[in-house]
């Protein structure tokens, strides 16, 4: 298999999958019948709030359904224009004192909205740093220390939202508590199980009757149109049972154990998140970066075979990449260029490791967020 032709069959790949939980698409479908267009048609007035690295394609996907708006939006995010809409960009990955003012204006805004009125909150990954608001007694400083420290350790993210949920004044539905209005809640997944209250540590989530949840966009939708893609292209298609998890290294070792069965013409498609332990002081790079290297690993010598593992955000840890490929060949083109993989893997420094081998995805970010895929194939002819 030519490699050239190999990775350009996985970026495909990967944007099937972007393509199949499109935020604007999602919403615009969503909104299109049944009982939300019915709850919005009922409604004195309609406002829309948005939170979330996909924000901005949901709004667009809600244009028409409100009066006013208040998105919330990461720094570096595309820009959003639209009519009756207050744009705010807020910190992410960990909050600052923008998030702090996002989540007061996210109050006030919720409050001015009455029982006859409805609220259509779009929400996405990204929100739990985004909208930060301390409960009494705890300082801003002293939650994200709190929060630091769980994630250094290597925390699930649903470790990581009940952590954030406990020490918020906005989280757990505390924000969707601050309005009589009835809420509908669109939910963009980027957790295990998909469940709402989860998403940005469920904001607007608060268990009245009357409110409507439901999920349009999951980590396995843009699985399924992957693998809708790698059927158009001649390909046979495996989703893994099993969400990825645990930690990165070990779960690319894994995927690239099953990789190796593949026969030609076959795909391998995972999706999920991992986690990276990191100590204090370490190197560039992300999750998707230390699951290639470990994959690759796994995959050296072995000829017709690629790999990327990429995150639906665009963004992974503190690289400046979307992901990176692995094959065969990655750790002996690595020893030829003086590279050492497992100092990469122990400084956790594996944006450099693959930049100097010119196997970095670079994307930028999407404006999506259902965690990350990986895709491993062996097209057919002979490597």
């Amino acid at each position: 298999m030519n490699a050239g032709l190999g990775r350009t069959v996985a970026r495909d790949l990967y944007r099937a999958a972007l393509e199949g939980v499109e935020p604007e698409r999602r919403v615009a479908e969503a909104l299109s019948g049944g009982n939300v267009a019915h709850a919005i048609a009922a409604a004195r007035e309609v406002g829309a709030f948005a939170v979330g690295k996909a924000a901005a394609g949901m709004l667009r996907g809600a244009r028409g359904r409100y009066r006013r708006g208040l998105a919330v939006l990461p720094r570096g995010s595309e820009r959003l224009r639209a009519p009756g809409v207050e744009a705010i960009l807020s910190s992410h990955p960990e909050p600052d004192g923008s998030s702090v003012a996002a989540a007061r204006r996210a109050l006030a805004f919720f409050r001015s909205f009455g029982e006859e009125d409805l609220l259509l909150c779009l929400v996405s990954g990204g929100a739990s740093s985004l909208l930060a608001l301390p409960r009494p007694g705890v300082t801003l400083d002293e939650k994200r220390r709190a929060v630091a420290r769980l994630a250094r350790s290597g925390a699930s993210i649903l470790e990581i939202n009940r952590l954030r949920t406990s020490l918020s004044a906005v989280k757990g539905g505390a924000l969707g508590r601050a309005t009589e209005a009835r809420l509908v809640t669109l939910v963009i997944s980027d957790v295990p199980g998909d469940r709402p209250a989860l998403v940005g540590s469920g904001p607007t989530i608060r268990a009245r009757r009357g409110d409507v949840v439901r999920v349009i966009g999951t980590n396995a939708m843009g699985l399924q149109s992957a693998a809708r893609e790698a059927r158009r292209l001649g390909l046979s298609p495996r989703i893994a049972p099993r969400r990825l998890s645990g930690e990165a290294r070990e779960a690319g070792a894994r995927l690239a154990r099953r990789a190796r069965r593949l026969s030609p013409g076959e795909v391998l498609l995972a999706g999920g998140e991992t986690t990276v332990a990191l100590p204090p002081r370490h190197g560039r790079g992300g999750r998707n970066l230390e699951l290639a290297l470990g994959a690759a690993r796994q995959m050296e010598g072995e000829k017709g075979l690629v790999l990327l593992a990429a995150g639906s955000d665009g963004l992974d840890g503190s690289s400046r990449a979307t992901g990176a490929f692995a094959d065969g060949q990655t750790i002996a083109r690595a020893r030829r260029r003086g590279l050492d993989f497992e100092e990469a893997l122990r400084r956790h420094d594996t944006e450099r490791f693959f930049e100097r081998l010119s196997d970095l995805l670079v994307t930028g970010p999407t404006g999506t967020n259902v965690a990350d895929w990986v895709f491993a194939l062996r097209l057919p002819g002979r490597g």
